[in-house]
């Protein structure tokens, strides 16, 4: 692979004339700048961008860790993110940090290393204090881990709330939630919504935890099972849902006549399977292109209009409800 030394000494020219065609940085004149140039594309010459970098304290390069990858409304995230980081004319690193701190930590030595200009923090992170430490402009998407730390999110409580209003307006009685891990604030905000809709109509609401990536299929069928009267159920995601609605098909309830189920996300699955899905919809691609908005007036040193954003969700109706 050709050096930086190898177009110098092709091009009969110096090393630093070289860097400053590459960096577009300095005065050159336009017969050399097109004698470098010529030799770049000859050689197929690609310039070390960690050492580009270093020299211009600037990579053009924005950090973003996600708690798993694997899920789908992270990937249309992820999507979302890239496709406007792109336009604005940088790249993208992604991290998937597992919910493992230990990881977390390692990922902020890389990202210290190649000197990113900031970062989307989408993890439930426990190392906010190691983070600070970078002096670089963060983040946090879905939820607000700092009061000093700009966030963008969705209005989860509203989204909550527009759940139980529709499962409310179907004649619903008998309700379970089951919820993703209640240490998560996006859950709690969903299920603070929720509730206080069931709690002004005096419904009593059921509630058992799951894994969002993976749900139980067995703890599912339990918790229907000691609740056999059950007509309404709201999922804190559409990956929930979609299980819950497996188990109540094997239990023989048919959905939306027996059984409601309303989910959360609106991810691409929820039009394609049988019922079609009824779900709370958030607003992926505005979320990615405010985030990246947001982020770039911060590496710029340009004020916020505001430092915690929270935009609105809304309730899409298919075949899983009346």
């Amino acid at each position: 692979m050709p050096t930086i030394k190898d177009v110098a000494k092709k091009a009969n020219v110096s090393v630093a004339t070289v860097s400053r065609v590459v960096n577009n940085t300095g005065y050159v004149n336009h017969e050399t700048r097109k004698i470098v140039q010529d030799v770049i594309e000859e050689l197929n010459y690609i310039p070390n961008e960690l050492a580009r970098s270093l020299f211009r304290k600037k990579s053009n390069i924005m950090g973003l860790i996600v708690p798993h990858i694997s899920t789908y409304f992270f990937a249309e995230l992820i999507e979302s993110l890239e496709d406007e980081i792109t336009k604005k004319g940088y790249k993208l690193m992604i991290f998937n940090s597992k919910d493992d701190i230990e990881l977390e930590k390692k990922y902020i030595n890389v990202f210290s290393q190649y000197n990113i200009d900031g970062l989307i923090l989408v993890a439930n992170s426990e190392c906010i204090s190691y983070y600070k430490k970078l002096s670089i402009p963060i983040l946090t998407i879905d939820h607000i881990i700092d009061s000093e730390i700009p966030s963008i999110t969705s209005d989860n409580v509203q989204g909550g709330e527009l759940a139980a209003r529709k499962l409310i307006s179907t004649g619903a009685k008998n309700i379970l939630h089951f919820r993703g891990p209640s240490v998560l604030i996006t859950v709690i905000d969903r299920a603070r919504g929720f509730y206080q809709v069931m709690d002004e109509s005096n419904i009593d609401v059921y509630s058992f935890d799951l894994d969002f990536r993976v749900p139980d299929l067995k703890d599912i069928e339990m918790f229907i099972k000691k609740h056999p009267n059950v007509d309404g159920i709201f999922c804190s995601s559409d990956i929930i849902a979609i299980y819950v609605i497996s188990v109540l098909t094997k239990l023989g309830y048919k959905i939306p006549d027996d059984v409601q189920v309303v989910g959360f996300d609106n991810i691409e699955l929820c039009n394609v399977l049988i019922p079609k899905i009824t779900t709370i919809a958030q607003p992926i691609v505005d979320l990615g292109i405010t985030a990246i908005d947001k982020l770039i007036k911060m590496i710029k040193k340009e004020p916020l209009e505001e430092m915690h954003s929270i935009l609105p969700v809304y309730l899409v109706e298919r075949e899983s409800t009346k």
